[in-house]
Formats: C-alpha cells, sequence, structure tokens
C-alpha cells in the first residue's frame, strides 16, 4: 500500500485572503491646493504660493471620495527645517547649510508634536486649523493618515510646541558618549559636524546662513546611519540618526532592557497624534528602526484606537514576514517586488513572470498585508520620460496593482491625470518626480483643480478619459466581493501556449468567492492588438466553484461591456478587462 498525496496547485496559493482593500490617496499637502502657476526655479513661497490645510475642502474631499478612495494620506504635515521665516511666530529660523531646498524636506522632522506652519493661513491657528482638516475628512467619510518618522530628526530639532511635562528629544543625552542606551542620538565625542562640501541648496541664490559653518559640536550621527562628523553630499545630512537602543559600532549590540528612553518618547509622539483623531501611520524607513521597537509600540497604540492602522515603507522582502508577524505592522510597501516588475513591463522591458514571482514567493500568503502601488513621493511619476513617457501604460499595470489581492491599494495625487512632472524645480532637479523639497505648482493637477472647484474642468479629453479609468477601477476594487476577499487562481500556465497569447506582455488569472467569480485579464503591449481566446482549465473552474459543464457568461465590469458568452477577446493595446463569471440562464 503506497501513501498517496496531493502536490500544491503551483497556480494558486494557500492563503485566506483578508479584506482589507483600502484605497489610499497620497497628496503633497503643500502642493495639492497651490493654484499659483509661476513656477520660478528655487521660488520662494510669496513667489510660487504653497497649499494650505485650508485648501483642502469639502468639494476636493468628495471629489476623492467619488474616485473610489477610502484614505487620505497627508504628507509633510509635521513641522520641518524649512527656509521660510517663522520668527516672528516664536519659530526658530533654520540654518541654509542643513537645509535641502527653499521649502525643505518633510522628512527632517524639527518638531514631532507641530504642524508645519506653511500649511496654516493662520500661523498661531495651524493646529486648529490641520484639527479642522482632521474633522473636515471624517465629515467626507474618508479616514486620515500622517507621516511618523521614526529614524531621524532634523539637525535643528527643537519642539516649541511639546505638551508640559515633555523632555525634548537630546536634552538630557550624555554628549561625552558614542552610544548610551538612552540617549537620543548617537555622537562623534570631539568632532564638530561639517557641511559636505558640495552643499548648495540654493543654486545661485545664497539661503539663510548658508556659509558652511552650521556648528554642531559634538557632531551626531547622520540619517542614513554615518557615524562620522563629515557625511557626503549624498547622504541625508540634513537629519541625524535617532537612538533605539541600538550600538552600531559595536557589532549592533542591543540594550533594549529596560526600555530605551527613545522607545517612550516616540511612543508618546504617537499617543499625541492618535488622540487628535488621525487614523494610522505610513511609518517612514520602517526597517532603519529595531523591529523590536516596532513590536513594543504597535500594540501600545492600538489599545487607545484598535482600528488605527501602520504602514511600514520597506524594501527587504527578506524581513516582510518578520516585520508583519513580530513587529505587528498591518502593511508593507510592495516596492521591491510587484512595483518593479510593473515598471519594468510598463517601459517594456519586463515579463509577467515578474507578476507571478511576487504572489508565489515573496508574499506567497500574505499578500493581503501588501501595500500596492505606481507612483507615490520617492518614485518618478508614470507620465514622465524617466519612467514611461506614456500615462495609459497605468491601465494594464494599475488593474493588476489594484484586484492581484485583497491587501491596499494607493494612488499619488496627479497620478490619476498623468502628471509628467516637467520642470527643475530647484533643489529637486528635473528627475521625473514632483518636488518634496520646493514650492511649485503642478500643472495637470491644477488643471483638475480648476481654481478651487475639483471638477477637472481644465483637462484634456485624454486627461478625463484617464481619470475616469482610475474612478472605474478603484470603485470596482472597493465594490468587489471578489477583490476584497477573493482567492487567487493565475491562467498563465494555461493559456502559455495559446494562440495570440503573448505571455511576456498579456496576463490573466481569477478572483473568486462564493459570491463572485471574476476573470482579469491585461495586455502590457504598446502596439499590439491581441486576440487570443482565453482558456479556464477544469480545476481552475473547480477551485472557482463553477460548474465546469455549465455555459458561463462574461460581463465586462471594468469597461461597462455587455455579456457575452465567448473568451476568443480582442486586447487592444494597454488594455485591461475585469470579466463577471456567470452561468447561463
Amino acid at each position: 500500500m503506497t501513501d498517496s498525496f496531493t502536490l500544491a496547485d503551483p497556480n494558486t496559493t494557500d492563503e485566506v485572503p483578508q479584506d482589507h482593500k483600502m484605497v489610499i490617496y497620497q497628496m503633497m499637502t503643500r502642493l495639492f491646493g497651490n493654484k499659483t502657476a509661476v513656477n520660478k526655479m528655487y521660488g520662494t513661497i510669496t513667489e510660487n504660493g504653497v497649499g494650505k490645510f485650508n485648501d483642502i475642502t469639502d468639494p476636493a474631499l468628495q471629489a476623492l471620495k467619488n474616485l473610489g478612495v477610502s484614505h487620505v494620506w497627508y504628507t509633510g504635515v509635521l513641522e520641518h527645517a524649512t527656509m521660510t521665516d517663522y520668527t516672528p511666530y516664536g519659530i526658530a529660523p533654520d540654518d541654509a547649510d542643513v537645509v535641502k531646498g527653499r521649502a525643505g524636506s518633510p522628512y527632517a522632522v524639527k518638531d514631532y508634536f507641530d504642524v508645519t506652519p506653511d500649511l496654516a493661513v493662520n500661523v498661531k491657528q495651524r493646529m486648529a486649523e490641520f484639527e479642522a482638516l482632521v474633522k473636515r475628512t471624517h465629515a467626507n467619510d474618508l479616514k486620515v493618515l500622517i507621516d511618523f518618522i521614526p529614524n531621524h530628526v532634523a539637525r535643528s530639532y527643537k519642539s516649541d510646541a511639546k505638551p508640559a511635562g515633555v523632555v525634548d528629544l537630546g536634552e538630557q543625552d550624555d554628549r561625552s558618549k558614542a552610544f548610551a542606551p538612552n540617549n537620543n542620538f548617537y555622537y562623534i565625542p570631539g568632532k564638530a559636524f561639517v557641511v559636505p562640501a558640495g552643499a548648495n541648496p540654493l543654486g545661485a541664490a545664497v539661503g539663510p546662513k548658508e556659509d558652511h559653518k552650521y556648528f554642531e559640536m559634538p557632531a551626531k550621527a547622520t540619517g542614513n546611519d554615518v557615524f562620522s562628523e563629515h557625511p557626503s553630499i549624498n547622504d541625508w545630512y540634513e537629519t541625524v540618526k535617532l537612538n533605539y537602543g541600538v550600538d552600531y559600532q559595536n557589532n549592533r549590540q542591543h540594550h533594549f532592557e529596560p526600555v530605551p528612553d527613545t522607545w517612550k518618547k516616540m511612543r508618546d509622539i504617537l499617543v499625541f497624534w492618535t488622540r487628535k483623531g488621525v487614523d494610522g501611520f505610513r511609518c517612514d524607513m520602517a526597517e532603519m528602526v529595531p523591529i523590536e521597537f516596532w513590536a513594543y509600540v504597535i500594540p501600545e497604540i492600538k489599545k487607545i484606537n484598535p482600528d488605527i492602522v501602520f504602514i511600514g515603507e520597506a524594501y527587504n522582502p527578506q524581513v516582510y514576514r518578520q516585520y508583519l508577524e513580530q513587529g505587528k505592522f498591518d502593511f508593507l510597501y510592495d516596492k521591491v517586488g510587484l512595483y518593479d516588475g510593473l515598471r519594468r513591463l510598463m517601459r517594456g522591458e519586463g515579463n509577467t513572470e515578474d507578476i507571478t514571482k511576487v504572489w508565489r514567493e515573496e508574499s506567497r500568503d500574505f499578500g493581503s498585508h501588501m501595500l500596492r502601488f505606481l507612483e507615490n513621493h520617492d518614485e518618478q511619476r508614470i507620465a514622465s520620460p524617466d519612467f514611461a513617457t506614456d500615462p495609459r501604460t497605468a491601465i494594464p499595470a494599475m488593474t493588476v496593482t489594484a484586484t492581484l489581492g485583497s491587501g491596499p491599494v494607493m494612488v499619488y495625487f496627479g497620478q490619476e491625470v498623468g502628471e509628467p512632472a516637467n520642470g527643475a524645480e530647484g533643489f529637486s532637479s528635473r528627475d521625473g518626480r514632483t518636488t518634496i523639497f520646493d514650492y511649485w505648482g503642478v500643472p495637470e493637477h491644477q488643471k483638475w483643480m480648476n481654481g478651487g472647484k475639483f471638477d477637472g474642468g481644465r483637462l484634456s479629453a485624454e486627461q478625463k478619459h484617464l481619470r475616469d479609468f482610475y474612478g472605474r477601477l478603484l470603485r470596482l476594487s472597493t465594490s468587489s466581493d471578489a477583490i476584497r476577499r477573493g482567492r487567487f487562481y493565475e491562467l498563465q500556465e494555461a493559456n502559455n501556449l495559446g494562440k495570440e497569447y503573448e505571455a511576456r506582455t498579456v496576463y490573466s488569472y481569477l478572483r473568486y468567492t462564493d459570491k463572485q467569480k471574476l476573470l482579469i485579464v491585461v495586455n502590457f503591449s504598446r502596439d499590439k492588438t491581441l486576440k487570443p481566446t482565453i482558456r479556464i482549465p477544469t480545476e481552475a473552474k473547480q477551485a472557482a466553484g463553477l460548474d465546469p459543464n455549465r455555459f458561463l457568461t462574461y460581463t465586462d465590469l471594468l469597461n461597462n461591456a455587455p455579456a457575452t458568452g465567448s473568451l476568443t477577446l480582442t486586447l487592444a493595446p494597454l488594455s485591461a478587462y475585469v470579466f463577471e463569471i456567470k452561468p447561463k440562464e
């Protein structure tokens, strides 16, 4: 008698998907509502303008809600180092030697307990204006995400707004030691900080105090783990690294018991914002902070709000599972896997096998916990020559991004109208990205904003068509039972020998629950119309609960097309289809 066993089906996984289908709209808050179109290189806040909390009006939020959005990530809310002078409001000026760009990087936080004065109409009332935005967002049935930047702060960090009794970061450090478990910073004793020789934050213009003589003694370690008094021009020299009890220069020895002072201070910062009604945090460079801190702090914050969301910016697939299970993150970036693979396909360089590798290997049984996207503030715009030039390349790629799994999906403001990020804004050069360092108007986004009407009144027909696609896709992904919580079955193996099924550029799969069965087919080719006959094998039909002996009908929900009984399809270049499968009556 021999043991019988069944090999796992290589076209699917054992993951029972969880319904985590959030749709996140990331906006660079200072750029979103800016109506000024001057766009002078290195322009000041007066010349180039700046968006305010108050510009994010009810009509703006309703337009996002109608697009299918569930969460708004307000990027750059926390007060950060800047070259704009707010001394009349009691805010200490910053030294241009350690500020990147006229506006400054939102990731060089200057006060964890305050919001950036750029975003307020009445600077003295800036926190009240932010609190009103939170209430307005909630009133429009949307949730609020903000950044939590745990790894580093601005060199000029000093909290003016900290609550009574709070001891500032570094205030009680023993600066004679390179490392001490309860120091908040790392030091280079006896050495003064040296501004990188190539630092030139405003080009030909000279910023406040820009003289390469910024004084810091002893020097603090730089944010990207540079334990030297002279970081390079390519380092995060405007920031300093926070100390979570890891002695990096002594074989990374851990000093986690008793709980380090930095852990407690960062917990209190998260509590502060949670109590202001923030619904979640996008955690910057989460892997640069010890996983033990996350395991400690996330449950602490969930005691206050069990539904609060923690999203980790992560780039090492080898530790994804650890950060989800031990670190207690709700979601992690799927950048190195799905984003990178889709980017290659959109540029005509890739292969759909990259998609297979993501679900089969990288996030095999935790795909529901991966945040998927095609743009964010760190990445190049799809419509830029640096990426794909043609924003329509997003049609197949965004369809896969939104429907491959039941986890969250993200759109960056302007993506939905094909913003190409043209021009050199200043510190942010002509690099295909929308600046996070400069004051700027975002031209194609401004056409949708239409002077504050947020009605797309100045968009071209092509842009309206693109935005309509995003809306149809995002609304479908949040309303469909199969996309929200369905299992997955890939159809590449069943079709790769089919006539006109070019498996390098065509990708197809099922998503299904007991209530709904979907067939998704996309064509990444820019120039080929293909006419394959899609085959759904018997084992796939059985897995999805479809009777292999019944005739079926297919209704394209994405493109609002009538039902058909045939799977001989005409796949236009850069096209996507989401068919609902039903037995023929």
